[in-house]
């Protein structure tokens, strides 16, 4: 992954995650690591809120599902973690490849 693709990656997940990184330049394993430990404090005591944002984030409600089953092969936690970095990925990977239209070039569009 490219470094300009890992940097918004991660300022995004820094922003709805609330994460604290500083200044200091982080690699995915490492960025996977604060997520875990964020998301595993939102499990146990912001269920709701991480629910939302998983929802806004657009995660495939069925591999949400699989994460938290116990038939999941890591903690709920991580594997929540790595959907949400890959879907950040994919995200900024889509945004990369196809651009996005400024609003103002959307008025007067029907829908």
């Amino acid at each position: 992954m490219d470094n300009k693709l890992t940097q918004y990656t991660t300022d995004l997940i820094q922003k709805d995650f609330g994460l604290e990184l500083g200044d200091q330049t982080v690699d995915e394993e490492n960025l996977l690591a604060l997520l875990s430990d964020a998301v595993a404090h939102m499990i146990e005591y912001r269920l709701d809120f991480l629910l939302s944002l998983l929802y806004r984030l657009d995660v495939d409600e069925k591999k949400i599902n699989m994460a938290l089953s116990p038939l999941s092969g890591e903690p709920a936690n991580v594997a929540l973690a790595r959907l949400i970095l890959d879907r950040q990925k994919q995200r900024m990977h889509t945004k990369k490849h196809y651009g996005s239209v400024p609003p103002e070039d959307l008025e007067g569009l029907e829908f």
